[in-house]
């Protein structure tokens, strides 16, 4: 029996999807909850499983075809096994109306029934590697077979190509210069939108303060083994940053306000966006009801967030919503930045990172672990006094968690 594949409902904000990668090939067998591909969407990149066991009859779109919610993409014949590769020469086309996907095995012999050409050609397996890997790899005379790949699920990307052919050729008068043009994917040009749509549609400023976190590092210090025995988890910066900005939005809620129209939207709860940095780009799930949310509940849920986003697990009901956004650049380094609102959101927190400075304490110069913070904002319903309130709100709270502790 034959059953289709479909692609998965997708939600109103999403109108369609761009195959990203195929995982099986006509006449490859499959298992019932097996991915079969990746469908990359403005947000996110969803895997569709397989819904029976048997073995893939038809693929209906090659690579990089546009599929809608619900259209179907590949057929699978349910309980039937594999059949032995048959010769290039007489390979089936594919069914009437749909467009041809080369099996990669056979590109991946075609390849090698190839006469040697001066530049040494991809292993097997090359059509597997993404186009910008694939050039740098024709490029620069590399096998991808010699190389250790650090994408998803061990991928050979092209950073991973081009580290490799610099080290081969250190010391030697230099390595090959690759260059190439490749379109963005779909989140990167949905990201693209929206940071053009941010910066033409909001009034932004962005206000600064300093936060001394001498008193916040030693609690880590002191409670932190303790913590992470009673919970399964560290105890991180990030959720006394996510606790305090909760707190500072319910006593200043216009910094937790959107604008619609005409129109101010006041949210009565705090949805934090958290801004999570992948391969792919900046994804931003939402940890809901902040307010209520204990430490080690913010933990956990970062933790989860982080580990679906590097693999691409992530959901689309993941990422919608939000009514604040924090950001942190002091994992890379960043010792300031002024970081861009999201919309319809009206403000967000940027971290950064923390510094040994010499600061003044009761007329005494020490050195005190300093982080600068930013706040930008949308200047059409957010005055600077609300701001810098809000900021001199955080930076209380931070400077005194046992007061942020008793929600004071």
């Amino acid at each position: 029996m034959a059953t289709e594949i479909k692609v998965p409902v997708l939600p109103e904000s999403v109108s369609d999807a761009v195959i990203a990668t195929w995982h099986k090939n006509v006449g490859d067998a499959v298992k019932r909850d097996e991915n079969i591909v990746d469908l990359e969407t403005d947000k996110v990149v969803l895997e569709v499983p397989s819904t029976v066991d048997g073995v893939i009859k038809e693929l209906k779109f090659a690579e990089g075809a546009t599929v809608l919610s619900q259209q179907v993409i590949a057929v699978i014949e349910e309980g039937a096994a594999a059949a032995p590769a048959a010769p290039a020469t007489e390979a089936a086309k594919p069914a009437a109306g749909a467009q041809e996907v080369q099996p990669k095995a056979e590109a991946a012999k075609a390849a090698a029934a190839a006469p040697a050409s001066t530049t040494p050609a991809p292993a097997t397996g090359s059509s597997e590697l993404p186009p910008g890997a694939r050039f740098a790899a024709t490029t620069a005379g590399v096998n991808p077979a010699d190389v250790a790949g650090t994408g998803r699920r061990g991928a050979v990307t092209k950073e991973d190509i081009v580290n490799y052919a610099s080290g081969k050729t250190a010391g030697v008068g230099g390595g090959a210069r690759p260059e190439e043009r490749v379109p963005m994917t779909r989140m990167r040009t949905r990201i693209a939108e929206r940071l053009m749509q941010s910066k033409n549609s909001i009034a932004m400023l962005t206000s600064f303060n300093e936060v001394n976190l001498g008193k916040v590092m030693a609690m880590r210090k002191e409670l932190g083994e303790s913590f992470e025995k009673a919970n399964g988890i560290k105890l991180g910066f990030m959720s006394f940053f996510a606790k305090a900005a909760a707190n500072a939005l319910q006593r200043h809620p216009v910094v937790n306000a959107s604008v619609d129209g005409n129109d101010v939207i006041y949210h009565g709860y705090a949805d934090i966006s958290i801004a999570v940095s992948t391969d792919k780009g900046l994804v931003t799930p939402v940890l809901r009801n902040v307010e209520r949310m204990g430490f080690a509940d913010i933990e956990g849920a970062i933790a989860g967030y982080a580990k679906a986003a590097r693999e691409g697990g992530l959901k689309l009901e993941d990422l919608q919503g939000g009514t604040f956004t924090i950001t942190n650049g002091g994992t890379f380094g960043s010792l300031m930045s002024t970081p861009i609102v999201n919309p319809p959101q009206s403000a967000i927190l940027g971290m950064h990172a923390i510094k040994e400075r010499a600061i003044v304490e009761n007329g005494v110069v020490v050195a005190a672990p300093m982080m600068y913070i930013a706040l930008s904002y949308d200047h059409r319903i957010i005055d600077g006094k609300d701001a810098v309130l809000f900021l001199v709100d955080i930076k209380n709270q931070l400077e005194n968690p046992h007061r942020m502790l008793l929600g004071m």
